[in-house]
């Protein structure tokens, strides 16, 4: 029997590798094999959004729902003061990804209102929307409301969204908006991550 304030969570004790191999093994006999077509499909999707299918599949596995669309802060595309300083090899990436939206979440001195239209005619890529970053000295509560507000003028669900930043503080916004996931900017960009 449990003590008081016991939540039921795993416990190490005796029989626990046992349970573990049968839950395992339980689970296992749980998952359907999944249709051939089923899995085309889903190498088809996650090249149009521009992710491997590991990466995709883990995350419609975690959420139960297809990506929508990624919000990108400022720092994981290497902008500084404007959308002139994107690198070329990110700026192929981004270009092949279709059928997402693209967000911005952009940090000062950037200008979010400016940025589609300047990432339409200097690079022909479509970004959706861009928002202001959330700041460094505002509180938790302040930014879950930021990434609140965001999330209501897309009309996305927060979890058929997944983040890429490139700092610990971008890190934080993943349960602040209750996206689908975080990637690391070098994950998404692989080419800038080996230039370097």
């Amino acid at each position: 029997m449990s003590r008081i304030g016991h939540n039921q969570g795993s416990t190490i004790e005796p029989g626990h590798t046992w349970r573990k191999t049968c839950w395992s093994k339980s689970r296992r006999a749980l998952l359907p094999k999944m249709p051939l077509e089923i899995i085309r499909t889903r190498l088809k999707r996650a090249r149009e959004i521009g992710l491997d299918y590991k990466t995709y599949a883990n995350v419609r596995a975690a959420t139960g729902r297809d990506i929508y669309a990624f919000l990108f802060s400022s720092n994981a595309l290497r902008l500084h003061l404007a959308a002139a300083d994107l690198p070329a090899d990110r700026a192929d990436v981004l270009r092949k990804v279709t059928a997402c939206a693209n967000l911005i979440a952009a940090h000062r001195p950037l200008t979010p209102r400016t940025l589609p239209r300047d990432f339409a005619e200097q690079h022909a890529i479509a970004i959706r929307s861009a928002h202001a970053a959330p700041l460094f000295t505002e509180s938790w509560s302040d930014i879950r409301t930021r990434m609140t507000h965001l999330i209501q003028s897309e009309k996305i669900p927060a979890d058929a969204i997944v983040l890429i930043g490139d700092t610990a503080f971008e890190r934080e916004w993943l349960a602040a908006g209750k996206f689908a996931a975080y990637l690391p900017a070098d994950t998404f960009f692989p080419e800038q991550s080996s230039a370097q």
